[in-house]
């Protein structure tokens, strides 16, 4: 099973709990190769990952990414997001030629459960597989070309078909996507994807990228919201709150924040202490905000529609509020230049 990430050294620490979730849960697998698109991650920080591979007998492979934004032929706004959350489009050009399919998985993500279903799935002639978002902004869809019964996907677990993805010219079709619109979308990466390629995404599974926000969602209420929800059945989407193989600490309740009070948080505390960053402080500063923001996924429980309400009136807000989150993007990412795929450094061979 070939896995890849891509970080900056920020976000490093999060990376080793996935990364160390994934091997700890499919210790069965023959072999797991994981590949990171380095934007900027630390020689120490790359120590420390290196541990965690050589623990499990696992490869590591290095890709530096260099400055991501030289990537692209105009300018880019991210919108708050750190831009390293752009290297999963260049996974045609940045991995192996031998590697033919790969799984992408967010830095933000714990694994709980074995992925060799998902790694087996069938994609049926799709360029890749993800699990559908269907409380994503009306207006969102509608900005990248989505009309009210399309489907929209998560970018945070993707089952690529590299294959066809390079014979396809999947990357400059998400270049060019993305610079008619300005090279500004709502959620960037992931709306560029979806609008790119509408209609090639094999739906996955809920449980294989359960959002920890959905545990207090109703699966009727999500129907309504997105008509397109209706190729889950309820029983997939009970199954994926009971039984969840990949946890999303997606939207603010993230358990790294002091004052979180997130229902999986004790999974990325557990590993978090098995990691070389065991130990480290939470960030503080939001206690209020996610105190607040745990309010609402009760009411979301209670009331649908209230959080509706809420979500669509400030929503926006939130994207603006990730500039002033700690991760302003070029404080992070360093001005290197890429290194070509025969260059580039191999370690960790277990």
């Amino acid at each position: 099973m070939d896995v890849v990430y891509s970080s900056n050294e920020q976000y490093a620490r999060h990376l080793a709990v996935s990364m160390y979730s994934l091997m700890d849960r499919n210790q069965a697998a023959e072999k797991i190769r994981v590949f990171i698109l380095s934007s900027g991650i630390s020689q120490e920080s790359k120590e420390r990952l290196l541990s965690i591979g050589q623990q499990f007998g696992r490869e590591i492979v290095w890709i530096s990414m260099g400055d991501l934004r030289e990537r692209f032929p105009y300018a880019v706004d991210t919108g708050g997001f750190d831009i390293s959350a752009m290297g999963r489009l260049f996974v045609g050009t940045m991995l192996p030629d031998e590697v033919e399919r790969v799984l992408y998985l967010d830095c933000d993500t714990v694994v709980l459960d074995s992925l060799r279903r998902l790694w087996e799935t069938d994609l049926k002639g799709k360029l890749f597989g993800a699990v559908m978002e269907p409380t994503i902004y009306r207006q969102v869809m509608e900005s990248i070309g989505l009309g009210e019964k399309d489907p929209y996907f998560n970018s945070g677990v993707l089952l690529i078909d590299v294959k066809r993805w390079r014979e396809e010219g999947a990357e400059q079709e998400l270049l060019d996507f993305f610079g008619a619109l300005g090279g500004k979308t709502f959620a960037c990466d992931q709306d560029t994807l979806n609008g790119a390629f509408r209609g090639r995404i094999r739906p996955l599974h809920p449980r294989y990228n359960f959002f920890s926000n959905y545990r207090y969602f109703h699966y009727e209420d999500l129907k309504r919201q997105s008509p397109s929800y209706g190729a889950v059945s309820r029983e997939m989407f009970m199954q994926a709150k009971r039984h969840p193989a990949v946890i999303h600490f997606a939207g603010d309740e993230r358990p790294w924040k002091a004052g979180n009070l997130c229902h999986y948080r004790r999974a990325y505390e557990h590993y978090l202490g098995l990691t070389p960053w065991k130990g480290t402080a939470k960030e503080k500063g939001q206690r209020l905000y996610l105190l607040a923001y745990h309010g609402m996924d009760y009411l979301t429980f209670v009331c649908p529609p209230a959080r509706r309400l809420i979500s669509s009136r400030f929503g926006m807000q939130v994207v603006e509020n990730r500039k002033r989150d700690g991760r302003p993007e070029e404080k992070v990412i360093p001005r290197e230049k890429a290194v070509p795929i025969q260059e580039q450094e191999e370690n960790g061979q277990g």
